[in-house]
């Protein structure tokens, strides 16, 4: 029996989609093991939305490598599909972001005559690969793969290039996979895909009506969109929010830039007027909702007065939590070609004043819920206390030993950043 160690990097679909390949291999025989042990085969699915997603995706490859020079390297992914060329000494296999589902038989072929493979594709991906998962090992909260691709186009992306074009998933396939995984003991689901609000583009449906079927299902307690553009929450999307607790009460909407100079410079498809307008309407529906985001700081012509600019907008929006993102720059972008690029220290003390924000805005989330009673979902017990999750995202510890997998009642007493305490 062959062991293989599988190592997944960067987003939400990575990580779907090396579960997929897991179970995959499990079911060929392979014995999975750790990827830090010493193993026959090694998989990386890479990443590369910044420049250190690309240094720690080779970091990785050439680990695997050393780690046991006679084990079969395979590196997958979008750091794979933006450099198709790659040469790495006892790199064995090398995989865009197609065929991640025949790795089985990839794997059997190379193992014939161990001769290297190199899957190239011309043009953007245009058809949707199925993939299938109805249990998360060791996780409470399962995801499903609905999307893949992107056709936005933002000036400082690379990943509408690796990942090609939207295309969606099969809507009655999505219905069973989440059937599947409730009967199988999840309580919670999210929604996965690189540009997930917009599914459905290519189906004869949209993600108003996908989410208005999940959201019915028996057993199904809680459903998460793992991310959405604020163009895509429609009054038909809104609509669902409103009528189904199911739909919980978190939602990530990136913003990326609080200036409409930067984010008309990054090619982002609203102003602040609108991103506003859709926040407020979201928070007339769901009051206590939490709102986080994505930022992205030193962008090219960024000023010192429009990062300020920034600031005030974040924390006007008051969101529940930043992540907060250096600009990197990306070969073959368009923001890669523009002028007034920031120095990278300057990038570093932006984020860093970002982080201080998001600290304070996460705080002022969290204290809100103090003598409140909320639904934790229960997701590990470690050194005397319970952890788990809110709807809203709330992260809570709690001191007594509770039932694994189960929702129970809460009432939060305080803040210990960065956990809600709860009895």
């Amino acid at each position: 029996m062959k062991s293989v160690g599988v190592l997944s990097l960067g987003c939400k679909v990575n990580t779907y989609e090396s579960e997929y390949v897991i179970n995959e291999l499990k079911s060929a025989g392979y014995e999975i093991k750790n990827f830090d042990d010493i193993c026959d085969v090694y998989i990386i699915n890479t990443c590369t939305v910044t420049n250190n997603s690309d240094s720690k995706s080779k970091k990785m490859i050439r680990q695997a490598i050393k780690r046991n020079p006679n084990a079969c390297v395979v590196a997958m992914g979008c750091f794979i599909a933006a450099n198709p060329d790659i040469q790495i000494d006892g790199l064995d296999i090398i995989l865009g972001n197609k065929d991640k589902s025949k790795i089985v038989e990839l794997l059997d072929e190379y193992f014939k005559n161990k001769n290297e493979l190199r899957l190239q594709y011309t043009g953007r991906l245009k058809e949707f690969e199925d993939m299938y998962i109805s249990n998360f090992p060791g996780r409470t909260r399962a995801f499903v793969k609905i999307q893949d691709g992107c056709d936005n186009f933002c000036t400082y992306c690379i990943i509408p290039f690796v990942r090609g074009k939207c295309r969606s998933k099969d809507e009655s396939k999505v219905i069973d996979e989440v059937k599947s995984l409730v009967r199988n003991g999840y309580k919670e689901v999210v929604l996965t895909g690189i540009h997930t609000g917009s599914y459905g583009v290519d189906l004869d449906t949209d993600f108003a009506d996908l989410l208005d079927k999940l959201v019915k299902i028996d057993g199904l307690l809680r459903l998460r969109i793992s991310s959405i553009e604020t163009t895509e929450l429609n009054d038909k999307v809104l609509n669902v929010l409103k009528n189904s607790k199911v739909l919980v009460d978190h939602l990530h909407i990136p913003i990326q830039a609080g200036s409409n100079e930067i984010l008309k410079a990054m090619n982002r498809k609203y102003d602040l007027d609108y991103f506003f307008n859709k926040i407020n309407e979201i928070r007339s529906i769901r009051p206590d909702i939490a709102i986080s985001t994505d930022v992205i700081v030193g962008f090219p012509g960024e000023t010192e007065e429009l990062f300020n600019t920034t600031i005030d907008t974040c924390k006007k929006l008051e969101f529940s939590k930043l992540h907060v993102f250096p600009y990197s720059e990306r070969r073959g972008t368009a923001s890669s070609r523009m002028d007034g690029k920031i120095d990278e220290h300057e990038k570093k003390e932006r984020s860093r004043r970002l982080i201080e924000v998001s600290h304070e805005l996460e705080m002022n989330y969290m204290k809100k819920f103090i003598n409140k009673e909320v639904d934790v979902l229960v997701e590990e017990f470690k050194d005397g206390y319970s952890y788990g999750h809110t709807g809203n995202y709330l992260h809570v510890k709690i001191n007594k030993e509770l039932p694994h997998n189960e929702i129970v009642k809460v009432t939060i007493k305080s803040v210990e950043y960065p956990y809600c305490i709860g009895v």
